[in-house]
């Protein structure tokens, strides 16, 4: 059923705006993070484009709460929002609900739930791995005794947390970069485990069809 609401209408007009905002934060954040030698008018400038994301985003929280009516039941509702405002590098988590967004035609969804699930799981750990590939290695990269001494150094650390290999050959070594590591490892387990679980069920469903098809006695 189709939802004309005030918020309905709200959401839908500030959809992709807001996904063009989280991918000018990352942008602007790889900026900040990689151009060690970036002058520093450049440098307050990527600095003002970064809070300007966050003020935007800040703003249409604000205004779908004061929509919704719900007050604090909003806040557990839209966890996901509330969670990308207070920690800025999750924003780009939001290009997901776009994709979802460009997928659906007349309502409905182009693919099945569990191609859905596959490729956003998977756009959402290539957005999640480079963000904390980003922000572990700004943590990472000058600490004393650091082994993430590169940013290819870092990208290889996340993509061994995220797939839950884990080598050891490269480790946070920082309190924060710890930190970053341990959100890290659970959405890898997350994400590793809702794609695992939607292909299992895809392959279980396959071979049910094949089962009512067969022939009896076969």
């Amino acid at each position: 059923m189709y939802d004309d609401s005030p918020q309905a209408r709200w959401e839908q007009r500030s959809e992709i705006p807001l996904g063009l905002g989280s991918l000018l934060f990352l942008f602007f954040y790889s900026v900040l993070v990689l151009a060690h030698d970036l002058p520093r008018a450049w440098r307050n400038a990527c600095l003002v484009a970064l809070f300007a994301t966050w003020a935007l985003f800040a703003v249409d929280y604000a205004v779908r709460w004061r929509l919704s009516g719900q007050r604090l039941r909003f806040v557990r509702t839209h966890w996901l929002d509330s969670l990308v405002l207070a920690l800025p590098l999750l924003r780009p988590l939001r290009i997901v609900k776009v994709y979802e967004a460009v997928q659906r035609r007349h309502g409905q969804p182009r693919f099945s739930l569990h191609a859905r699930v596959i490729s956003y799981a998977t756009l959402s750990v290539m957005l999640l791995g480079f963000a904390g590939a980003l922000a572990v290695y700004q943590q990472e990269h000058n600490a004393p005794d650091a082994t993430i001494l590169t940013f290819g150094d870092s990208l290889w650390w996340v993509c061994s947390t995220l797939s839950t290999v884990g080598y050891g050959d490269v480790t946070p070594v920082t309190p924060w970069g710890r930190v970053i590591a341990t959100g890290l490892m659970a959405c890898g387990l997350a994400l590793l485990g809702a794609v695992t679980g939607s292909f299992s069920s895809w392959l279980l469903q396959v071979f049910s069809r094949e089962d009512d098809v067969r022939p009896p006695g076969s």
